[in-house]
């Protein structure tokens, strides 16, 4: 047996090498960057920020849809209103027809917040696509919208 081979006599898989961890190692440390900036500025913790985000970007809905969307566990969207309401950056509107369902949406001081941060994302975002340069940029964009669209389609 070589060192390039395992018992069934197939190489060993590289960690380093194999495109779901480089992918996941890469998101995460974007990730995390910009959790830093945004977390040293206002205080928000990631699902507070996600939350923050979708309800900008979407107006008034469930928490059930801010978790769908943001793919968050309700449990952490739960702590993330909570949090975002003693803020006074979102409140809670109960649903005449169904008085189960909240729909939350933005205060005006939420909107504001949401607006600064936008910018801090956009700023992020021009960042790092500078770091990559114009043709890397383009073949981020490239590679990632593949990879959705062949998981949107069930694989």
């Amino acid at each position: 047996m070589t060192i390039k081979e395992n018992e069934v006599g197939l190489a060993p898989l590289i960690l380093e090498d194999f495109i779901p961890y480089r992918l996941n190692k890469a998101a995460e440390a974007i990730s995390q960057r910009f959790a830093g900036q945004y977390r040293d500025e206002y205080g928000l913790t990631r699902p507070e920020w996600r939350t923050l985000a979708t309800l900008g970007q979407f107006g008034a809905m469930s928490a059930t849809a801010i978790g769908a969307h943001s793919s968050m566990h309700k449990t952490k969207v739960s702590r993330a209103v909570f949090s975002l309401e003693q803020r006074h950056w979102l409140k809670r509107k109960r649903d005449e027809a169904d008085r189960r369902t909240e729909h939350l949406e933005l205060t005006p001081a939420g909107r504001k917040a949401y607006q600064r941060l936008t910018t801090l994302a956009h700023d992020y975002e021009t960042e790092l696509f500078a770091q990559l340069g114009e043709r890397g940029a383009k073949d981020l964009k490239a590679g990632l919208a593949a990879l959705e669209a062949y998981y949107r389609q069930g694989r």
